[in-house]
């Protein structure tokens, strides 16, 4: 693959020349039934002021048994929630931003507004997440792969000449990807941008662990963007489920419009918002993580049975074994569990090991070590 700049700069130069022209027609590209539907207009759409009595949404008017306020349904559009995160991440408007159960809603969501059953495709570059490819199974479209080179780096070239030829709806770039814990180069997804007639999703889950920019300040210039982030992660909060897509606002429009009715609950909403007021306890751990990221690779390049180390920009590293099968047995009988990726493309002999707090860590270098030893003997 041609990788140097003067590469880079012929197709930015392409889309750049005619930028006003280029820009992608999203309307185009909606499925016509979705265009055509009527949105379910819930209660709480309907009304959105404020009032002394709610007799319009049949709920339980004698509160909870629970002891807390949750007979009433929650903001549709979470707009508090939303005006919080979007000044948090500095973006413009909320407009521009849509709240899912977990960020696999979004992937589900992008997939059934835009790809029409058995008719449209869309592009994955394993090894990469494994829910793009059930989600397109569920809602039966055609998966066209372009893997990633043998250093987990974009293809470039093939990307393009692939979406030129095969027309995908849809490309997900995973940046930092899973498994491989790599940022792609900034020019390499901004090349794929530039260059395609698709939606291009690059799901930065990790993107806290990274020192690189989050690809959130720049949706504004491509409006065939969506960028997809997390709660889970660097937040500590996988048992809430709240993910985010940042793009242009019709796109959102579009996820609003076919999403359930009332798809983030207020215990959700209220956990988030009340966390949001001071963000510093996520940056401290972000920190920590990556001190022990640093801590476990250190410990890793020591172990005689890891063969390679790939580098990592998320809160996990693959770590190469000569029978990672036999290392993963041994560490489920030690009670610590890790991921066995050595089916997946390009990651034979890898497990994938994720950050853990320091105690946590050391174990698992302990138990390394000893199964070292026991190996020699």
């Amino acid at each position: 693959m041609r990788t140097d700049k003067r590469y880079h700069a012929d197709y930015l130069k392409l889309r750049i020349y005619e930028s006003d022209l280029m820009a992608i027609n999203i309307t185009s590209l909606v499925r016509k039934n979705i265009l055509k539907m009527k949105k379910y207009a819930s209660a709480r759409d309907e009304f959105t002021g404020k009032a002394k009595i709610f007799l319009d949404a049949n709920e339980n008017a004698f509160g909870s048994p629970a002891d807390q306020e949750l007979n009433r349904y929650p903001d549709p559009l979470q707009k508090q929630l939303r005006d919080k995160i979007a000044a948090y991440k500095g973006i413009s408007s909320p407009e521009g931003l849509f709240l899912g159960n977990g960020s696999d809603e979004a992937i589900d969501l992008v997939i059934r507004a835009f790809c029409e059953p058995r008719v449209d495709s869309m592009m994955l570059l394993p090894p990469t997440y494994g829910m793009y490819s059930v989600c397109a199974n569920i809602n039966d479209i055609k998966i066209i792969e372009v893997e990633l080179n043998k250093d987990f780096s974009l293809d470039v070239e093939k990307i393009i000449e692939t979406a030129k030829t095969e027309n995908p709806k849809v490309i997900f770039i995973c940046s930092p990807n899973n498994p491989s814990a790599n940022v792609y180069a900034e020019e390499d997804i901004e090349a794929v941008l530039n260059n395609v007639d698709s939606l291009v999703i690059v799901d930065e889950a990790y993107i806290d662990f990274s020192d690189s920019p989050s690809w959130v300040k720049r949706k504004d210039e491509f409006n065939n963007l969506i960028v997809l982030q997390t709660f889970s992660k660097a937040w500590g909060m996988a048992g809430v489920r709240l993910g985010m897509a940042f793009s242009d606002p019709e796109i959102v429009q579009v996820l609003n419009k076919i999403k359930y009715p009332y798809n983030i609950n207020d215990v959700t909403a209220n956990i988030v918002i009340k966390t949001l007021i001071d963000p510093s306890r996520k940056e401290e751990m972000v920190d920590k993580i990556k001190k022990e990221r640093g801590f476990l690779m250190n410990a890793f390049s020591n172990l005689a049975l890891v063969k390679e180390l790939i580098s990592s920009e998320a809160n996990f590293f693959l770590a190469r074994f000569d029978d990672p099968d036999d290392v993963y047995t041994y560490l489920i009988e030690e009670g610590i569990i890790v991921r066995n990726r050595s089916n997946q493309l390009h990651c034979e002999g890898c497990l994938r090991i994720t950050v853990g707090t320091h105690e946590e860590n050391k174990i698992l270098c302990e138990a390394l070590q000893a199964y070292t030893k026991r190996k020699r003997s």
